[in-house]
């Protein structure tokens, strides 16, 4: 049996307004419309299959105030991100957007109608005030949620609850997109009562295997690998090939031990409100557990795992510095020699590095700082991943880092 969804009930709005669907898809063609931006289909989407349990619609101003200030709901559920609909004055005057008004949601890339809002209210948010509380307490305007919200958001929000028509159209990897009904049916026809989750919008290593492994019988449980396929942080590697590196590394899994699922997610970058949303939406998943990425997770006081380049002394000094503000911090030295690296790239990169195709290349024409304070050194030139993995996760255990997993 699955976990209960955030608030008790899933709400399935696509299941809820199916019976209805052809009366509200012929209302739809009539009413004004406001044409989605790509972030506010992610938004939509996870409203409408119910991955933003309890939510119904995007949030009126109590909900969002009551969010902003408190991680609080109007009704007092949970709720730590902000899920709103931003539109421009010159759309509000020539849509009609006012409270009590009906208005279609369009899809930007085929102009279908998906859903229609029943406006609320409409409101100015403080933006300030937003960006402080939610993604960076000092309003950093080089945060990637801040600049993206005081250059690309609009000045208005508009709450209401919505009436699905349709979900949306994917076209790419359909065989891994489990909405969390589906997701929950899936688990309920394997027999999962136990599933931790793990969050990540990067591509997955070793490393991350062994650690989700290692959680997942901690706790007699089964792996969910559920990476965001939504908007990510800007410079992240496309999903195309994040997903061809999770479907490789599946069947290093135990059999039957793991799923792998897409999140269509608009990620905000805001820290522990961020580990909290993402618990949420796994929870609505039907996930039992959860373990989120380094970001989120260190400022969370949890454990994290990461694999920087990092070949300056000031860089990782840096690096510590920050971390240990929350916690501890461990640097791991892969002292593997340049000449193996050479000898064993396969994909001739050093090659061009050599023959000055690729410039600022570590280790050929630009430096690399040997650390000297490194807590564990591992030369991959004279054992192999495996081992070298384990030789970090005993770390790990020797501190007491894993034994809560």
């Amino acid at each position: 049996m699955a976990n209960a969804p955030h608030g008790g009930v899933l709400k399935d709005l696509i299941a809820r307004d199916a019976p209805r669907r052809k009366e509200l898809f012929d209302e739809a063609e009539k009413l004004p419309a406001i044409v989605l931006s790509e972030r506010q289909l992610c938004d939509l989407e996870l409203i409408l299959n119910g991955g933003f349990s309890p939510l119904e619609g995007f949030m009126n101003q109590k909900d969002y105030d009551g969010v902003v200030a408190e991680n609080r709901l109007a009704d007092g559920n949970l709720f730590s991100i902000p899920i709103t609909l931003d539109v421009s004055k010159q759309t509000i005057d020539e849509v009609g957007v006012k409270q009590g008004a009906r208005i279609a949601l369009r899809d930007f890339r085929d102009d279908r109608n998906l859903a229609i809002i029943t406006v609320d209210d409409v409101y100015q948010p403080d933006k300030e005030k937003e960006a402080r509380e939610v993604f960076d307490k000092d309003g950093d305007v080089a945060h990637p949620a801040i600049k993206y919200l005081y250059e690309t958001v609009n000045e208005y929000y508009v709450g209401g609850k919505l009436e699905a028509i349709d979900r949306l159209e994917h076209y790419d990897y359909v065989g891994l997109r489990y909405t969390p009904a589906e997701l929950r049916l899936h688990f309920d026809k394997l027999g999962w009562s136990k599933v931790v989750a793990f969050q990540t919008r990067n591509p997955m290593h070793r490393a991350h295997r062994e650690l989700t492994v290692r959680a997942a019988r901690a706790r007699q449980a089964n792996v969910l690998i559920h990476p965001v396929v939504g908007l990510t942080k800007p410079g992240d590697i496309d999903h195309f090939t994040r997903v061809r590196v999770y479907q490789a590394l599946m069947p290093r899994y135990p059999n039957g031990m793991a799923v792998l699922a897409l999140l269509p997610l608009a990620m905000r970058m805001a820290g522990p409100r961020e580990a909290i949303w993402h618990a949420i939406i796994r929870k609505n998943h039907g996930a039992t557990h959860f373990i989120v990425g380094p970001a989120e997770l260190t400022k969370a006081g949890a454990a994290a795992i990461v694999a920087p380049i990092a070949p300056f002394e000031d860089s990782r000094k840096a690096a510590r510095q920050t971390v240990e503000r929350f916690g501890s911090f461990y640097l791991i030295h892969v002292s593997t020699p340049l000449e193996h690296a050479e000898k064993t790239d396969k994909r001739g990169v050093y090659a061009k590095a050599r023959a000055g195709e690729i410039k600022g290349f570590t280790g050929v024409d630009d430096p690399y700082e040997v650390p000297t304070n490194a807590d564990l050194t591992v030369d991959l030139s004279t054992t192999n991943v495996r081992t070298a993995v384990h030789q970090i996760v005993l770390l790990l255990e020797s501190q007491g880092l894993l034994t809560q997993l």
